[in-house]
């Protein structure tokens, strides 16, 4: 049996050093900088957000809560409302997401894992300068390819084959007709949104990139070393490791899409009235819906249009808050620990 040795009652007893924490040099530079610019941000957008605030005061105070139910923008005759603006505005996004979230998701995963060495930095570049593409020029694509080339019959493909769904549905047209009306299916929701897609894709297919390319290389060959495929190996140590990637991307892109002007403002053609068919001509969003009519308004109408920025503003607050608490507990390598 050992016995612990005895302390001699003599010697000072041993108490643990103090570690200095305090950042010095270059680390307190860098601290501060940080700092202060994380700082400006809260402010800037603090700053944005109260000013809207303060600027929609007196359109509730005419309105009420019927200026978020009313449809119709009609201030000559004292009637304005942003319901259908905000149909609109959510239709076009949430297509957008659903069209480019999967190719976005196919080509980070292509470039990061699938393409040849010698490939991947052009591709890197292709991505990085797609997301510097003017949103104008994607406007123009929608106005003068989509609209003229393949949008129309598209969308009577899926009247015709896909109208019992109501998203689909044209009330007004016969898709069956032997000379279908095609007016009625240009300037739509759809064709936006596929515009709005191509704008949000290279956005989030670039965080999602960047997500994989930093899994780590050991894990990866440990799941090959096991007998894994390559799409094994994507499934079930990529992906886990980017979920933080895939979800925060999409809600980039989520939000460049809910605030989308000029594209959208080229395309559609301007309607006050909520309209289930996205196939449909005819719709409209908030951004597009300020940028059109900011020129022209009055002080009422101006406030009006201040507070519909301001309705937009705390939608995507609300959305990149949710994204920050989804991403916070789904952090890229959580899924991919022993």
């Amino acid at each position: 049996m050992t016995t612990l040795p005895q302390l001699d009652p003599l010697l000072p007893e041993d108490t643990p050093r103090r570690l200095a924490s305090a950042n010095t040099g270059s680390d307190w530079v860098f601290a501060q900088v940080s700092r202060t610019i994380g700082a400006s941000v809260l402010l800037i957008t603090g700053s944005i957000g109260a000013f809207l605030a303060w600027q929609s005061v007196p359109t509730f105070k005419r309105y009420g809560v019927s200026f978020l139910t009313e449809q119709q923008w009609q201030p000559e005759a004292d009637v304005l409302g942003i319901a259908a603006v905000l149909v609109g505005t959510l239709q076009i996004a949430t297509l957008a997401i659903l069209i480019a979230f999967p190719l976005a998701l196919a080509t980070a995963l292509y470039i990061s894992e699938y393409a040849p060495d010698g490939l991947k930095p052009t591709l890197v570049s292709l991505v990085d300068l797609m997301a510097a593409v003017p949103s104008i020029v994607y406007g123009l694509v929608g106005v003068y390819l989509l609209m003229e080339h393949g949008g129309p019959e598209f969308a009577l493909w899926l009247h015709q084959h896909l109208g019992w769904l109501p998203f689909f549905d044209v009330p007004t047209s016969d898709p069956s007709a032997a000379i279908w009306d095609q007016t009625r299916y240009i300037k739509s929701a759809f064709i936006a949104s596929i515009a709005v897609a191509a704008m949000v894709l290279p956005m989030a297919c670039a965080v999602m990139r960047q997500v994989f390319s930093q899994t780590p290389q050991g894990e990866k060959e440990a799941a090959l070393a096991l007998g894994s495929t390559k799409w094994g190996m994507v499934r079930t140590v990529v992906l886990p490791f980017g979920r933080g990637g895939i979800i925060g991307g999409t809600m980039l892109g989520l939000g460049r899409a809910l605030g989308e002007t000029i594209a959208v403002l080229l395309i559609v053609s301007p309607a006050f009235e909520i309209k289930w068919s996205i196939t449909e001509v005819g719709t409209n969003t908030v951004s597009a819906l300020i940028a059109g009519r900011f020129g022209e308004a009055s002080a009422s109408q101006l406030s009006a249009l201040l507070t519909a920025g301001f309705v937009l503003f705390m939608i995507t607050l609300v959305v990149n808050s949710f994204a920050a608490v989804v991403v916070n507990r789904s952090r890229s390598g959580a899924g991919t620990d022993a």
